[in-house]
């Protein structure tokens, strides 16, 4: 299994708290969104690990350290996350997983991901009662599978928030490729990886596996990074704390787990 991270980004959104770094080296509580990415993976037994940089891309490169692949998106300010994906297609040739580096997530939701028994599968939050806005890349579902993902969708109709992680098989991985082949082709060097998700869905079945509590949370703006350090990374280290099973992973229960689920 291949993991590749999605890291190219600048962050301008957050200003000064970037301090002109890459956003996946912002810092939560004692480590980077990208070093704990990486823990999280290695916990999982992913090894096999690609980051996508761009913005200050040597900074990445160090932070990642010598057993890391990097790819360089060196158009990072005029592209985005479909762009940075479609860049590393050439070793999207078996199954792998995607993620984008500025989320701050439980280790329990990668663990659920990668033993879900569907091939192709992403982590999706469904919370009671949430209204969505403008910005969250939401998803409707039907039989448990992706039946729309946009920003676009009306918060009415939407099922969950798309977390920023998925899996593929390696038939799934063939298909999204050729469907980033396609946006690109057609211009869409701008597009959110979703937009090739939904392209995905109306060939394949896209599973959803929902959060079930645990905490994670998107860093756009600095209400997001403050909430991260405020409220879910205590959330994540209350977990921790409880890790009962022989996985070093939180165990199970019907309820799911407590802890804040999604950003503001």
């Amino acid at each position: 299994m291949r993991a590749v991270i999605l890291a190219a980004g600048r962050g301008r959104r957050l200003g000064d708290l970037a301090a002109d770094q890459p956003k996946c080296l912002v810092p939560i509580g004692a480590s980077t969104l990208i070093e704990r990415q990486l823990q999280a993976l290695r916990s999982c037994g992913i090894t096999n690990i690609t980051v996508v940089a761009g913005f200050r891309s040597e900074d990445v490169c160090r932070a990642c350290g010598a057993h890391v692949e990097v790819v360089i998106n060196a158009a990072y300010d005029s592209t985005n996350s479909l762009y940075s994906l479609w860049l590393a297609r050439h070793l999207l040739t078996d199954e792998f997983v995607v993620l984008n580096a500025d989320v701050l997530f439980h280790d329990q939701l990668l663990f659920d991901l990668m033993t879900s028994r569907d091939e192709d599968a992403l982590l999706m939050s469904a919370v009671r009662g949430e209204k969505y806005g403008d910005e969250e890349m939401k998803i409707r579902v039907r039989a448990g599978c992706v039946a729309e993902i946009s920003k676009g969708i009306r918060p009415g109709v939407a099922d969950g928030e798309n977390v920023g992680i998925a899996k593929f098989g390696s038939a799934g991985a063939r298909v999204l490729v050729e469907e980033m082949e396609k946006t690109i082709a057609s211009g869409g060097r701008r597009a959110w990886l979703p937009r090739a998700f939904a392209a995905f869905s109306r060939r394949r079945p896209l599973y959803v596996v929902e959060t079930r509590g645990y905490p994670w949370t998107e860093i756009d703006s600095p209400a997001d990074y403050w909430r991260a350090c405020a409220e879910i990374l205590p959330a994540i280290v209350r977990l921790e704390s409880l890790r009962l099973d022989t996985r070093g992973l939180p165990a199970v229960t019907a309820g799911g787990a407590a802890g804040v689920t999604r950003r503001v």
